[in-house]
């Protein structure tokens, strides 16, 4: 049997506020954005070469967590020190790059409600291997 993680809900408090963040700071394809019933909204967004999307929205409990509440969603990067720089330049607080040692290095940011990200290289994902 396989499965496949495709979809991470994310609590945030303002939905248009949250596309922007991840569209252009982030760099994000909206590939969704509905609003199939009344006070309902479905926004879907992916980062850039990712199997794995985020969703955020109204009217849904899948939505309905506490804005910032989620913790170290990790996004890959095959040279954490160019995509850090990248974000800064796109206006995003990410912090120091630390190393955890094994050939993992880190480095964290937050979205606009809190919810937090790690910037994650991994030595032996490089190349075709990335």
């Amino acid at each position: 049997m396989q499965m496949k993680l495709e979809l991470v809900p994310l609590p945030v408090s303002d939905v248009d506020r949250a596309i922007v963040f991840y569209t252009e700071r982030l760099g994000f394809t909206k590939d969704v954005d509905v609003q199939p019933a009344e006070g309902v909204r479905v926004v879907q967004l992916t980062p850039p070469g990712s199997g794995c999307s985020i969703g955020f929205g109204t009217g849904l409990d899948v939505y309905g967590g506490e804005p910032g509440s989620s913790r170290g969603l990790h996004l890959v990067v095959e040279d954490i020190e160019a995509a850090r720089a990248e974000l800064i330049g796109r206006g995003v607080d990410v912090g120091a790059v630390r190393d955890f040692g094994g050939g993992v290095k880190g480095a964290d940011f937050a979205d606009p409600d809190g919810n937090s990200f790690e910037l994650q290289e991994m030595a032996w994902r490089k190349g075709s291997a990335f």
